[in-house]
């Protein structure tokens, strides 16, 4: 699922005596504020760099995480300072990059949002154990725990933005460790691999060429997956209709590079061969009945166009106890690109609150 973020609250209360002496309070009194959003650092708070131990690389740490099978580690970097909002990316893939969240740098430092990339376990920029008992969504979710100690973030100011099978590890995140949570961030994933496959099988693939779609699912029954021709027939037959809404050639360099760079010894095993589906070891993975559970903020991010059906994410965004719901009416899976503005200004917004 290739595949990457809050609360301020005002009372008032005016006690008075008589009808006569509430209405001379209303005169007198001016309109109780409206609850302050988060303000925007300025440019010398946002990018003051004083006791960061990540100065001289750049905002980059390397941060050792212990599993099972030894120490590895695992790739970040941070971009800004605001001590009230810190959103940690989780990219798509799995074993995708951090690299197509790159779009980010266009909106998120004028907003003053500190955010920090981050490269999972196996991913290009981390190490890469080649023992498969390692890429188990169990362990994946401790990871992403260790990164969050080391990095100091907690539920004063930890949002978790997690994009397309980043989705999934945020919500995994989110019902073991909530109680770090500020705010939670779905963006362009459903809450059920079953759901998932019945929209790709149901709307999606009838609404392709039959002909090549025929071909397509002959070469996966053969698992001619490294067949050239496997490729050259999903780009766009579906992933410029349901990746990202544009031509291949015109695709932006950060998504070229993240996916140029997909490790398929995670990919495979856990997703399956394609984005038409899940077949791999996520093909059962199905939290729909626990999201009622996750308490803090939760936005959900869906599109149009997309691989995952946008009415199961608004109904996603109506379990959560606090959700939200952005739709993208332009996008597709990658609508961070491809209905930028809505996506951008949707985010934006629901971290100032």
């Amino acid at each position: 699922m290739s595949t990457l973020f809050t609360q301020l609250h005002l009372s008032r209360r005016f006690l008075v005596l008589g009808f006569v002496a509430l209405s001379l309070a209303a005169c007198a009194q001016p309109p109780a504020p409206a609850p302050a959003p988060v303000s925007v650092p300025a440019a010398s708070t946002y990018f003051d760099n004083a006791g960061r131990k990540d100065v001289w690389t750049g905002g980059v740490r390397k941060i050792p995480i212990t599993t099972p099978k030894g120490t590895f580690n695992v790739w970040t970097k941070r971009v800004g300072n605001n001590p009230t909002v810190k959103v940690l990316l989780l990219h798509g893939g799995p074993g995708a990059t951090h690299e197509y969240f790159e779009a980010f740098d266009s909106f998120l430092p004028a907003a003053g949002v500190e955010y920090y990339y981050y490269d999972q376990l196996g991913s290009a920029f981390s190490d890469q154990p080649d023992d498969d008992s390692l890429y188990q969504l169990p362990r994946f979710v401790d990871e992403v725990e260790q990164v969050r100690v080391a990095l100091g973030l907690g539920p004063d100011n930890f949002y978790l933005l997690g994009h397309s099978w980043g989705g999934i590890l945020a919500i995994e995140y989110a019902l073991k460790y909530q109680q770090n949570l500020k705010g939670l961030i779905v963006s362009n994933m459903m809450s059920s691999a079953p759901a998932y496959n019945e929209y790709a099988h149901n709307v999606l693939m009838p609404a392709m060429d039959q002909k090549v779609l025929a071909e397509i699912l002959a070469l996966e029954k053969k698992k001619a997956f490294d067949n050239p021709k496997y490729e050259e027939l999903l780009m766009p037959a579906f992933y410029e209709r349901h990746i990202l809404r544009r031509p291949a050639a015109e695709w932006p360099d950060p998504v070229l590079r993240s996916f140029g760079r997909l490790n398929k010894k995670i990919y495979v095993p856990m997703q399956g061969p394609s984005e038409m589906g899940a077949s791999g070891r996520l093909e059962k993975w199905d939290r729909s009945q626990d999201l009622k559970t996750i308490t803090p903020r939760t936005l959900v991010i869906g599109a149009a166009h997309d691989t995952m059906d946008p009415k199961h994410m608004e109904w996603m965004s109506k379990q959560f106890p606090k959700g939200s719901y952005l739709f993208a009416p332009n996008g597709s899976h990658m609508a961070l690109y491809d209905d930028q503005d809505v996506y951008m200004k949707g985010l934006i917004d629901f971290l100032k609150k």
